[in-house]
């Protein structure tokens, strides 16, 4: 078995790092989530498109093309994933440690598909 895999696990990022990221433009924030989970509560300006599609090598929705994917699900595994899987389609993709827990417990910003105060199911 070969230390080191053809397509290494892409680097994290800190949900304050992403937050920064995402609000200055310089990547987009992409929610891999399940739809109910998203709609109960995601951050701001993020797209959703559940770890299926992805893994499936749907097109990443409006808004995700051009500049550095974010990836963030609930606690950081799933979006690891899809990192993984995008930074394969030739994408610059990283994972958003510890998901969306980790940015609600920072007290970064969560809203329901309304706009409202939401809440990471």
């Amino acid at each position: 078995m070969p230390l080191f895999s053809r397509n290494p696990a892409p680097a994290g990022l800190t949900v304050t790092e992403a937050h920064q990221r995402v609000r200055t433009g310089q990547a987009v924030l992409l929610d891999v989530r399940e739809a109910d989970e998203y709609t109960a509560g995601h951050a701001p300006h993020s797209v959703g498109q559940p770890l299926a599609a992805v893994a499936a090598g749907a097109p990443l929705p409006g808004g995700a093309g051009g500049v550095p994917v974010l990836a963030v699900c609930r606690s950081g595994n799933r979006s690891r994933k899809a990192a993984e899987l995008l930074a394969a389609r030739g994408l610059h993709a990283v994972n958003v440690t510890g998901g969306m827990r980790a940015w609600a417990a920072a007290g970064l910003p969560v809203r329901t598909g309304t706009g409202h105060d939401g809440h990471v199911i």
